[in-house]
């Protein structure tokens, strides 16, 4: 991709490579993303130092068993990433210094390097399908990381120093040794209704997370016919974990009023795990956007978005019940992002995709105060939605939810509330609002539809 003045800055090959192409080389001044996926490619010149300005690079599904030394002399990297190389070894001192995203996805890796700690921004690490057996103690020096996935690995305890980390909030570990959905797990397995991929009518996409394809169905049985969402999974593993993970989390959280209920699952399709959920009425619309490639572990939105302090507040209330709900049941979330996140214009909201959860039940691990900062961070994310223009008791609750993010955002885990308290602060604030009417007509919320005008 060219600028308007002609210089390359992105650029994607797609066509087999044996050898690196050192016209890429003839970019060098300009060029920030590289994108040669799938082409085969194996190795790396030392000439690749001289992309001086090259920020995101993607090796995936291509043939490096072996982590490239010649990235650490990039100097400008930040993302890197080797989805399906196969890849067995990472070589001490070859991760790029400036790293703050790195996925190794499906390999062979059986350990990372110690030098890992040496990658002081280091914000995101995709870690899913290896066999990893432990992570480096020399990994907590990375304080900034916020999201670890670390799904199928062999991970028999889970390194207490994770629980330290001030900015971890999204952690998955399921299909592991330390996880009680293994095959060890004293937990009975939960049962789902079986449904048959001949009794299913799949009719228009709703929408495509990282994990699979939503589309709106109709579910047959004995005559009748019943609106559905029918999700099914790209593969066999993704960025977050594998279908059977997602499934189990989702069979064992079971039916919530803030949850995406899970109907049934689909046994026979010729290629294809998948799940029958309920539809979700067309008035309800996603809360925000994927993270982009410059705000890594932070979700994006609209600038047109924006909420009533009512309405951002009962969603609030929403994700903080299904929350509780989840950690009774012994289940993290995961992925407690505004993107995973459905409301309507009175506030109530759904917490869907169960791709990165992790069934603790049984374990010490402090997961729940991991999961609180993930909550703190959807709190800032909607309290910066809200418009302004608020009443004295709106801005009493705007107070009052900036302690509660202060103490949700505290950098010593422990110290965090757990959901059962948050969700009590903010039914008081509910209550509070409610008594002053503010979400009446006379004080109109804005509709979606003019919000987004």
């Amino acid at each position: 991709m060219a600028s308007s003045s002609g210089l390359i800055k992105k650029l994607k090959i797609t066509e087999p490579l044996s050898t690196f192409p050192f016209s890429i080389l003839d970019h060098a001044d300009t060029l920030e993303q590289l994108d040669v996926s799938g082409t085969g490619l194996s190795s790396l010149p030392r000439e690749i130092s001289r992309l001086k300005k090259l920020k995101i690079a993607f090796f995936s599904y291509c043939n490096f068993t072996v982590f490239p030394k010649e990235l650490a002399s990039c100097p400008a990297l930040e993302m890197v990433a080797f989805r399906d190389n196969g890849m067995e070894d990472i070589p001490e001192d070859v991760l790029p210094p400036r790293l703050r995203w790195l996925i190794l996805t499906n390999n062979a890796l059986t350990k990372l390097p110690k030098s890992i700690g040496k990658c002081s921004r280091l914000q995101k690490c995709m870690l899913s399908e290896n066999q990893l057996h432990d992570l480096p103690e020399e990994m907590m020096a990375c304080q900034k990381l916020g999201l670890l996935r670390l799904s199928a690995n062999r991970i028999e305890t889970l390194p207490s120093w994770l629980f330290q980390m001030p900015e971890l909030s999204f952690l998955s570990f399921a299909d592991n040794p330390c996880s009680t959905a293994s095959g060890t797990s004293s937990i009975p397995s939960p049962s789902l209704a079986q449904v048959s991929w001949s009794d299913l009518e799949v009719q228009e996409l709703l929408g495509e997370g990282a994990s699979g394809i939503i589309s709106k169905g109709i579910w047959k049985v004995n005559g009748q016919k019943h609106d559905v969402a029918v999700k099914l999974f790209k593969g066999d593993i993704t960025s977050d974990g594998t279908p059977v993970d997602e499934m189990r989390a989702c069979i064992v959280a079971g039916a919530h009023d803030n949850l995406i209920d899970p109907l049934g699952k689909v046994h026979d399709h010729p290629n294809k795990k998948g799940l029958v959920m309920q539809l979700i009425p067309p008035n309800y619309s996603t809360l925000g956007l994927p993270p982009s490639l410059q705000t890594c572990t932070r979700d994006c939105f609209l600038p047109s978005m924006g909420l009533s302090t009512y309405q951002g507040l009962g969603i609030l209330m929403s994700i903080a019940a299904a929350a509780v709900h989840l950690h009774e049941k012994g289940v993290s979330h995961g992925d407690l992002y505004a993107h995973n996140i459905l409301y309507n214009e009175d506030g109530h909201a759904l917490l869907g995709d169960f791709g990165a959860a992790s069934i603790y039940a049984g374990t010490a691990y402090p997961v729940e105060r991991l999961e609180v900062l993930g909550f703190a961070h959807l709190l800032e994310d909607v309290w910066g939605l809200i418009k302004p223009g608020f009443n004295g008791t709106e801005l009493r609750a705007h107070m009052q939810l900036e302690a509660l993010h202060k103490r949700c955002a505290s950098t010593n885990v422990i110290k965090r509330p757990g959901f059962h308290d948050i969700l009590a602060e903010l039914s008081g604030l509910h209550t509070l609002l409610s008594s002053s009417h503010i979400h009446r007509i006379r004080n109109r919320r804005p509709s979606l539809v003019e919000v987004r005008a």
